[in-house]
């Protein structure tokens, strides 16, 4: 009986020790999985938790890198409501307020995970702003890839790549790609050629030749004027969430 009591308490103190690494086990998991986010995809992290990334906020959903001066934090302001204006007046309304992460300096714009680009639309529900970026252009450039995709019921897998980029282009008014609203024509470069069609190609084709950006805002601009305005793209968004093809629809 005495070993048989032995056998037990060590068999007990053995249960217990596993339960404890299970449970340690459990609650290092979440922790894990946080620190492997942070590592492989900062730009996730930062825009889920800026505060985390130490970014101050400077009103609801803006952040930017702290010890700003009073005017740079107006200018950050300025550019992040000018974008929502230029997004807003296009789509006649808004269906999403992204998150903005914005830094004036290039350390911080690579902390929070950025490269060499002057923004990014980070998972269709933030954008990061690098100090080259801090414009209403490049903001409400990426703003128009957030609102697109939300408005998009599959989150925007049937649109071709040249058409999200076209229209970011023309949604955001940028004068390196189209030409004045008061041009007769808004082309500054038109094209036959095929555009890309998935992201990959397009930053392939648009690394190798920036005109690309300009031939795909003369396309979407071209359809745009040809189907009565701005309204004809919450006009598809419509018929592509009703299941109807996007190539039918355009008839480019």
């Amino acid at each position: 009986m005495a070993s048989k009591r032995r056998w037990a308490g060590r068999g007990g103190g053995r249960s217990r020790r596993a339960r404890m690494w299970l449970l340690a086990v459990l609650v290092a998991l979440p922790v894990a999985a946080v620190t492997v986010v942070a590592v492989a995809f900062p730009s996730v992290a930062a825009t889920t938790c800026p505060a985390c990334y130490g970014l101050e906020r400077l009103a609801p959903d803006v952040y930017a890198e702290p010890g700003l001066t009073a005017s740079q934090r107006r200018q950050v302001i300025s550019v992040v409501e000018e974008a929502n204006r230029r997004v807003r007046d296009f789509y006649g309304g808004r269906k999403t307020s992204p998150r903005i992460l914005a830094c004036l300096t290039g350390g911080c714009y690579r902390w929070i995970g950025g490269g060499g680009e002057r923004g990014i639309a980070v998972l269709n529900h933030a954008v990061m702003l690098s100090p080259g970026g801090l414009d209403p252009v490049i903001a409400s450039h990426e703003m128009s890839h957030v609102e697109l995709h939300a408005r998009l019921d599959s989150g925007g897998d049937e649109v071709p790549q040249w058409f999200d980029e076209g229209l970011a282009v023309l949604v955001s008014g940028d004068p390196r790609y189209l030409a004045p609203e008061t041009a007769p024509d808004r082309c500054v470069v038109s094209t036959e050629e095929a555009l890309p069609v998935t992201l990959d190609a397009w930053l392939r084709a648009a690394g190798a030749d920036k005109r690309t950006y300009a031939k795909a805002a003369c396309r979407v601009s071209g359809w745009v004027t040809a189907n009565g305005g701005p309204h004809a793209v919450p006009d598809l968004i419509q018929r592509l969430n009703a299941g109807e093809k996007f190539d039918t629809i355009t008839k480019m």
